[in-house]
């Protein structure tokens, strides 16, 4: 490639379009008098530096399922939860299967993640896990049987979604009682466990659209912007308009306005 000949737009849309980056045209680049052009060299070395990170990252939060697969497991559910706190929507649980083979760049606890990112991570989870379960359990349903009982009921809804039946269980932070399938809860697992944090994902994007279409219906509150958490918005919203049928009526701050 004869870079003296090209402008530095030509050659920013000429190393784009190329599959492979040899290590010479690197230097090459980075050797050019124009900053422009040692700029796209720099630019490339950041985009590998992060590629190498990411990879590294992931292999780190593989080490549970690669123990596992070591002893004989082979379908390793990854389970977490969204909306254990907020004073209004349901819990949502998920579970998440992956393939020994497959590979997610980015993927973490959904709380560390923009919501455009967890958009975009939660449709590539879709498609490349072996199998995706969600259970929702509703705000009446947590009245009835406290949060705790309806976080577990939406985790054995969700195993029971799957089309596909897990040998072992990873859960963020818990262990399921109940059930017949082998399983350990991992401390802080969305940021651990590669199974936990697809999970994390597909529970929290689930339970974020549902409030998106909650907010149409109560346009008040502002539950597109704080998901049904306990902010001073919303506190202020429950003391104007007391609880909607969405609310959870057994937590104390939204029992104080029923």
């Amino acid at each position: 490639m004869d870079f003296a000949s090209m402008t530095i737009k030509e050659i920013k849309e000429a190393v784009s379009n190329l599959e492979v980056i040899s290590d010479d045209l690197i230097e090459k680049l980075a050797l050019d008098s124009r900053k422009g052009v040692q700029k796209i060299s720099s630019s490339i070395l950041k985009a590998r530096k992060r590629e190498q990170m990411l990879k590294e990252k992931f292999e780190q939060m593989s080490r549970y399922e690669k123990g596992l697969r070591e002893r004989g497991y082979k379908l390793i559910g990854g389970i977490d939860e969204a909306g254990r706190g907020p004073l209004a929507g349901p819990v949502v649980a998920a579970v998440v299967i992956l393939d020994e083979d497959t590979y997610i760049p980015g993927l973490d606890d959904s709380k560390k993640l923009s919501e455009s990112k967890r958009e975009e991570l939660f449709e590539i989870i879709q498609e490349k896990a072996l199998g995706v379960g969600v259970g929702i359990v509703d705000n009446r349903r947590i009245d009835e049987i406290n949060i705790l009982q309806a976080t577990y009921q939406g985790m054995k809804e969700a195993i029971s979604s799957l089309e596909v039946d897990p040998d072992y269980l990873l859960i963020d932070a818990e262990t399921l009682p109940g059930i017949a399938i082998a399983q350990k809860g991992i401390v802080e697992g969305d940021a651990n466990s590669v199974s936990i944090a697809a999970a994390s994902i597909v529970a929290k994007v689930t339970r974020d659209r549902m409030l998106l279409e909650y907010d149409k219906e109560y346009p008040e509150y502002g539950f597109s912007s704080h998901k049904g958490y306990g902010t001073a918005y919303h506190i202020e919203a429950l003391k104007e308009h007391g609880p909607t049928p969405i609310h959870r009526k057994s937590f104390k701050i939204v029992s104080k306005f029923s």
